[in-house]
C-alpha cells in the first residue's frame, strides 16, 4: 500500500497492492491495521453505495457540525472524476479543490477528511461508487455546494450538455453563499 499526499494537506489518494494474475486480482478493500499504521485512524462506522450512469454529477455534498463525516471512497466498476472541496476555516487550502480520477482498474482510494464537501461525476457507462464513513449520515446536517459554482470552477470531465445533475442538487447554495450561512 502507498499513499500520496495531495497540495491539499490531510487529503490523500490510497494505492492499495493489487495481486493480479490470469484469474484476475486480488486486493484488500480495508483493512484497520495497515490503515492505522500509516496514520489513517478514523473509525468507520456507515458504508454506502451508489450507482450511477454516465453524466452523473453527484454533489457537492457535506455533512455539518457534530454529524461531519470523513469518508473512504472507491469505484467498484467503471470509473469516476472525484472531487473534494476544503471547507475548514483557516486552512491555507480553503476553498481549493482537487481531483483525481477513480477506476475499477486503477484501485485507488481517496481519503477524504471531515471538513471538505465531495462530489463526483460518471466517466463510464456505469459507475458502482462505494463509500466509508466515520460518522452516521444525519438528514438535518446535509449540506452542500452547487457544483458548477463559478468561484470554484470545477472541471467536472463531463461536457455540461451531458451532466446529469439532481434537482435537489441544482437548489445547493454556490460557494460564496454557503460561506456566507456558516
Amino acid at each position: 500500500m502507498e499513499i500520496v499526499e495531495t497540495p491539499i494537506k490531510d487529503l490523500i489518494v490510497v494505492c492499495p497492492d493489487v495481486f493480479a494474475d490470469s484469474r484476475g486480482y486480488f486486493t484488500e478493500l480495508y483493512n484497520e491495521n495497515r490503515y492505522r499504521a500509516y496514520g489513517i485512524d478514523n473509525n468507520f462506522v456507515q458504508d454506502n453505495l451508489s450507482r450511477s450512469s454516465y453524466g452523473v454529477v453527484r454533489g457537492l455534498h457535506l455533512q455539518k457540525g457534530e454529524s461531519a463525516q470523513a469518508k473512504l471512497v472507491k469505484v467498484i466498476v467503471g470509473k469516476v472524476w472525484d472531487v473534494a472541496v476544503d471547507l475548514r476555516q483557516g486552512s491555507s487550502t480553503y476553498g481549493e479543490w482537487f481531483g483525481v480520477e477513480l477506476s475499477d482498474e486503477n484501485h485507488l482510494q481517496f481519503l477524504i477528511p471531515r471538513g471538505f464537501a465531495h462530489g463526483f461525476s460518471v466517466l463510464s457507462p456505469t459507475a458502482i461508487f462505494s463509500y466509508k464513513c466515520d460518522n452516521i449520515y444525519d438528514k438535518q446536517a446535509e449540506g452542500g455546494i452547487i457544483y458548477n459554482d463559478p468561484t470554484l470552477a470545477i472541471d467536472w470531465k463531463v461536457p455540461v450538455g451531458e451532466m446529469i445533475v439532481s434537482d435537489k442538487d441544482l437548489l445547493l447554495p454556490t460557494f460564496d453563499q454557503y460561506c456566507k450561512q456558516k
